[in-house]
């Protein structure tokens, strides 16, 4: 504990002999009461408030209750209330009451920052337990002192010429050409007029409207932002003192001299007013001087501001400019829009849009643009055709394309005549709403020539060229045959594509198309990407082949010419008529002048009937009676030849066409598939029904 009142004392001498605190600023509003308010007060008091409110303020004092014995002239008990020492008032009593002085709800108003109350009660009082004595509250107003009579001293008026009341003060100001004496309250003529950054103002020389002082020297600056010029507007009372000579009005002794930035400066005198002067400056500076001697009973001018002017250059070929005005101004802003059609080119670049402001050098901050006819590039290549300009050129705007075809071998999908505009978006449009993008499609089953006559395979003729050019040629192992179907898809019978019971592969599978003999193979083989055989294809033992149809992808697609071209695929619904004829080809066995069966180099042909079911089941009954292992005929197989036979296809042959003529084209109606013998009297070729297979079929080209 003593060392803690060390440490007290410490600090007390450190208090004592530090710089003195400042005094507290007064209080604004505050209360006074009694003592022991609201009870009664004692007998014997005499207590005083000096109560006070900043500099610039007075007291206003207004009573919430006075309640103090009542006497004639408040003589024992009362509250008395000063300024300094002169007395405001004295209170005793109740309100309402005849006897005392009571203040009632009027507040007091003290002359200045001040205000002291007393309050005092002698010891004969019995009634003192009624009496409570009083509650106040007081709070500063400003004063006015701008209204105040002027003192009494003969000091004179606070301010010489304006008066400016301010919370607490107030401030003294000047007319214009005078400025506050060192005193702050008086006034004396100046002629520093100071800088006028405005855009309008009004000016006029010292004393004006009554005769200008003598020995003037006065500078007045009006400078307002760049971009913007001044103008100066004199009114018609203008008087500078000046001397007519032969030569004209001079200005010798008193002069307004106006000075622009790169002119040189003219002096203005004489009675008559030079009325509206403009400057084409933002800057302007003017000089009023006048000697000790003559007369001069001033002037007085407004100025005003306008922008500045930029020159237009004209208008933007293929464009427009807006807003369009008669003039251009300071800050104004130009915008260029092309035309339809047309895009918006700055400095060899395209912009998305334009504007360019007049700045305050009279100048455009950008030059115009250029307005450059759109191009829509290069129209989309068409696969398999090409496309032909009807107008226009360079792909440019409202340019309009036909597209073709490369005819037989390929026609626009729907047959339209597709025709395509440069649209303003830049893209190529159809003038059909149908067509997105043309398309060239093949077209099937119709060679460029057309065999003459028919003859059989087993010892048929030869096919000349391009009579059957949807037959191909495949090499897997074996030799056999297939059709073109689309330009990546060739179908042929799922037993060319099987090796010891199990799909052989796709790097196996070589295709040759466009072929009629074998030794003069025009290029190399088309490769296979993949292959599909039909699911429910199962002939282990061989002698099942229901659903022997399969289908090849090609790597790459194949281009339709005169030696290639795919057969038309039937209708789902398509019907099998007895005694229709169909065209099979292929490069398998045919007979020789020996009897002997070898494997044709050429490709040839036959034509042969259908066979009806009844017919072709009998005879397959038949072969099953007498030997082994002959397969059984399902509603997916159709058979084909004569009774007589003599007319088949062979081994070889397997996976070839059975072509149909409708239409004036050639339908693939059947796959050939399997046989007893070639060309055996009382048997037929049997062949895959390709119509009980259309849905599989486009559902494999769609899915891969």
């Amino acid at each position: 504990m003593a060392w803690t009142s060390c440490i007290i004392l410490f600090l007390s001498v450190c208090v004592c002999g530090g710089r003195r605190l400042p005094d507290p600023e007064p209080a604004m509003h505050g209360g006074v009461q009694s003592p022991l308010y609201p009870q009664p007060y004692p007998p014997n008091l005499q207590q005083q408030w000096d109560l006070s409110v900043p500099e610039g303020y007075r007291i206003t004092l207004t009573f919430t209750h006075l309640d103090i014995e009542a006497t004639a002239g408040c003589f024992y008990d009362s509250l008395s209330v000063f300024y300094d020492t002169k007395i405001l008032g004295k209170f005793c009593g109740l309100e309402n009451s005849a006897d005392g002085h009571h203040p009632g709800n009027q507040p007091i108003l003290s002359p200045g920052n001040r205000l002291s109350l007393v309050f005092q009660s002698d010891d004969n009082n019995p009634e003192r337990r009624q009496n409570v004595g009083f509650s106040a509250q007081y709070q500063a107003i400003d004063i006015d002192e701008c209204s105040d009579p002027d003192p009494e001293d003969g000091s004179g008026p606070l301010c010489s010429q304006i008066c400016l009341n301010t919370l607490g003060s107030y401030l003294c100001s000047c007319h214009h050409g005078y400025e506050l004496r060192s005193d702050q309250r008086g006034c004396v003529l100046s002629c520093s007029g100071g800088i006028f950054d405005e855009p309008e103002g009004h000016l006029f020389s010292p004393g004006y409207p009554d005769p200008s002082p003598h020995a003037l020297s006065c500078q007045y600056f009006i400078s307002v932002e760049s971009g913007f010029t001044v103008a100066l507007n004199f009114t018609d009372n203008f008087h500078i003192e000046s001397v007519d000579t032969e030569q004209g009005t001079i200005c010798p002794h008193h002069w307004l001299q106006v000075t622009v930035p790169d002119r040189e400066p003219w002096k203005l005198c004489g009675g008559k007013s030079p009325g509206l002067i403009v400057t084409s400056s933002n800057s302007v500076r003017l000089d009023f001087h006048t000697d000790g001697e003559g007369l001069s009973r001033g002037w007085s001018l407004d100025y005003s501001t306008h922008r500045v002017k930029c020159p237009f250059s004209g208008s933007v070929d293929n464009g427009r400019v807006t807003p369009d005005l008669s003039e251009y101004l300071y800050r104004d802003y130009i915008f260029v829009r092309c035309d339809q059609g047309y895009k918006l080119m700055m400095d060899g670049k395209e912009v998305d849009g334009f504007s360019t402001m007049c700045q305050n050098n009279r100048q455009w901050h950008l030059p115009l643009p250029e307005c450059h006819i759109l191009d829509c590039g290069e129209p989309e290549a068409l696969l398999n055709g090409g496309v032909n300009f009807l107008s226009g050129s360079q792909n440019q705007f409202l340019s309009v394309v036909q597209y073709h075809c490369h005819e037989p071998f390929y026609s626009l999908l729907g047959g339209m005549n597709v025709v395509f505009t440069c649209e303003a978006d830049r893209r190529w449009r159809s003038n059909s709403d149908i067509v997105v993008s043309p398309a060239c499609i093949p077209v099937c089953g119709q060679p460029t020539q057309l065999i003459s006559g028919f003859q059989r395979i087993i010892g048929g003729a030869e096919a000349p060229a391009n009579t059957i050019p949807w037959q191909v040629l495949l090499k897997s192992g074996g030799r056999g045959g297939g059709m073109v179907i689309a330009d990546r898809w060739i179908m042929t019978a799922a037993h060319n594509l099987m090796s010891n019971g199990n799909p052989v592969t796709s790097d196996t599978v070589e295709i040759f198309t466009g072929l009629t003999h074998v030794t003069y193979m025009l290029g190399p083989p088309v490769l296979a990407a993949s292959i599909h055989i039909h699911p429910e294809y199962n002939n282990s033992n061989y002698v099942n082949y229901n659903h022997d149809i399969a289908l090849i992808k090609t790597q790459d697609p194949i281009t339709f010419n005169s030696f290639v071209m795919p057969i038309c695929l039937p209708a789902g619904d398509a019907t099998y008529t007895m005694g229709e004829s169909g065209l099979v080809s292929g490069f398998g066995m045919t007979d020789t002048d020996t009897h002997v069966r070898i494997l044709s180099n050429r490709l040839k042909y036959v034509q042969i009937p259908m066979v009806g079911q009844p017919e072709c089941n009998r005879s397959i009954t038949l072969e099953q009676s007498t030997r082994a292992n002959v397969p059984g005929l399902t509603n997916n197989m159709f058979c084909a030849g004569m009774p007589e036979g003599g007319k088949d296809s062979c081994q070889g042959d397997s996976g070839g066409p059975y072509a149909t003529w409708k239409d004036q084209r050639f339908w693939a109606a059947g796959i050939v598939s399997w046989g007893v013998e070639c060309g055996k009297k009382g048997t037929y070729g049997v062949y895959t029904r390709v119509a009980n297979y259309i849905d599989w079929i486009n559902k494999t080209m769609h899915e891969n």
